[in-house]
This record gives C-alpha cells, structure tokens and sequence, in this order.
C-alpha cells in the first residue's frame, strides 16, 4: 500500500543567481526549440517523400519521435520552473518520470536497431532486402517501444509503491529515479536492483551490440578500394559511434550506481547530455548532414 505523504515536490533545478538563471533558461530554450524544430523536419521530410521510405530511415523516423517524446516530457516543465514555480506534483512527477524512461529506454534499443541495420547493409548487402524487409522493420520497432513499455511500466510501478516522508525536495531538475530514490523513507534496494538490471541489458548489453556491429562494418571499409569511399564511411562511422557513446556512457554512469551515491552538481550535468543535448545532436548527424534528406528538405521548403 502506498504511504506517499507528500503531495508535490520541489524540483531544485539549477543556480538560483538571476544572472545565471537568464543564462541556462536561454540554453535550454534553444535546445528544446531545436531539438522540436529539427527532429519534427525529420519526420516530415521521410513521410513525405517516398524515395525516403527505406529501413534506414523508417528507423530514423522513430529516433526522432522518441527524441521529441524526451525532450517534450523534460525541458518544457523545466523551463517553466525557472520563471514560476519550482514545484511539481506528486502525479506529475511520476507521469514525467514514466514517459522519460519509456524514451530513453526506446531510445538505448533503437540505437541497436539502427547499428545492425547498417551491419546488414554493408556487411551482408546481398541479403539486405530479405533481412530488412517491412516487416522485419516493423518487428524490430515493435519490439524496441514494446520492451521500453514494459520496463518503464515496471520501474513506475515500484516507485509508486515507495512511501516518500524524508523530504520533497528532488535534487535534480526532473523527476529521475536515482533522486527520487533517496527521498523515500522505506528500503529502496528492489528498485535499485531493477535499476541495475535494466542499466545492464538496455545500457551495456546494447552498447556491446552497438560496437559490435561498428566493428564488423569497419572491417567491411578496410576491403573498400576506393580512399574517397573509405574516408566518408570512417566519418559517418565515427559520428555516429561518438553520439552514441556520449548517450550509452552518460545514461549507464546515472544508473549502474547506487541512489546513495547520486550527487547534486556533476549528476545534473551528466543528466543534462541524455535529455537535450543528444536529441539535439541525433538529428544533425543521423539524417540532416544526408544528401538524399537534404535534396527533399529544399524541395519541400521550395513547393511551400
């Protein structure tokens, strides 16, 4: 039975110096403007042109509605908390919490998706249209938002379960697990495993798959004869394999740790990478540097 006796929180965000606060609300503004702005472009460029319709970007598509799902359930609260007040309610805590969870864990499956999607392409290009057909493609989706479904269902759920009497005051600027799991007054070591064990297979275990694949494709661009050819691949590869680290690295640093050991300055910061400044960076060096995405965007942006 749930003995929350606390009906709202206090986020305690940032820096309370009125400098600062002007400073970090124009930061994060931008970001969430372009995070939206760039990962809504995405999925209006691919629906709409049908030369776009291929695996590759069908999966694109879902990183960048998983990004908006992310950054749309953290930085507008966030902003609003810095002009008014810093306060949250108990339900919306466990709301914002649920749906951030759901898309970061959507978001660790997908990159694993999207690494054995090139793995294919370039590694085994003759079995390309068997392995990677429309329905192949919709399983692997299906699986990656059903799997995050369940987790974050799961992890909700024994949150709701936790009595909170220490304290309301979340040492963070959203309601994240490790924070909230050192405001309860009751044994948090079951949640904590959980957070463990997801942190193992949706962090580490799909990182490991996400090399993995990485490291066959840059064996297959070693037999490459062409330099020009093997520079654009080792510069697509390294881009993506850099975005992808800096989110595995941050996101498995947050949760593989104790809720105890959670601190106030350098965990918001390492917070901060997962929730605006990846979903800003996916857009620009997944899709929005490709030729083939930028040719529709003019087009579009010409017919308009």
């Amino acid at each position: 039975m749930n003995q929350t006796l606390v009906t709202e929180f206090l986020i305690l965000g940032f820096s309370h110096s009125p400098s600062l606060q002007r400073l970090l609300f124009s930061g994060f503004l931008f970001l969430y403007t372009a995070a939206l702005s760039e990962n809504l472009l995405i999925v209006v460029a691919i629906s709409a042109s049908p030369a776009l319709h291929t695996p590759m970007y069908f999966f694109l598509v879902n990183l960048a509605l998983v990004d908006i799902l992310c950054t749309s359930t953290i930085l507008p609260k966030l902003l609003g908390s810095m002009v008014a007040r810093r306060t949250i309610s108990y339900g919306g805590c466990m709301a914002q919490l649920f749906f951030f969870t759901w898309s970061m864990g959507a978001e660790l499956l997908l990159f694993s998706a999207m690494a054995y999607d090139r793995y294919v392409a370039i590694c085994r290009p003759l079995h390309y249209s068997a392995l990677m057909g429309p329905r192949a493609c919709a399983f692997l989706v299906g699986v990656v938002w059903a799997t995050s479904l369940f987790n974050t269902s799961v992890h909700t759920g024994f949150m709701l379960r936790l009595p909170f009497c220490r304290s309301n005051v979340v040492e963070h600027f959203f309601c994240e697990i490790p924070p909230l799991l050192k405001l309860s007054c009751s044994p948090t070591h079951l949640n904590e495993a959980m957070a463990f064990a997801a942190d193992v297979f949706l962090a580490v275990g799909n990182f490991s798959v996400t090399v993995l694949s990485y490291g066959f494709i840059v064996v297959s661009i070693f037999r490459i004869q062409s330099a020009e050819g093997k520079q654009r691949a080792f510069s697509t590869c390294s881009s993506h394999l850099l975005v992808v680290s800096m989110y595995y690295s941050t996101v498995i640093y947050t949760y593989i740790r104790p809720a105890s050991s959670y601190t106030l300055n350098k965990d918001k910061v390492v917070s901060v990478i997962y929730t605006s400044v990846a979903p800003t960076l996916n857009p620009l060096i997944y899709t929005l540097r490709n030729k083939d995405v930028k040719v529709t965007l003019r087009r579009l942006l010409s017919s308009s």
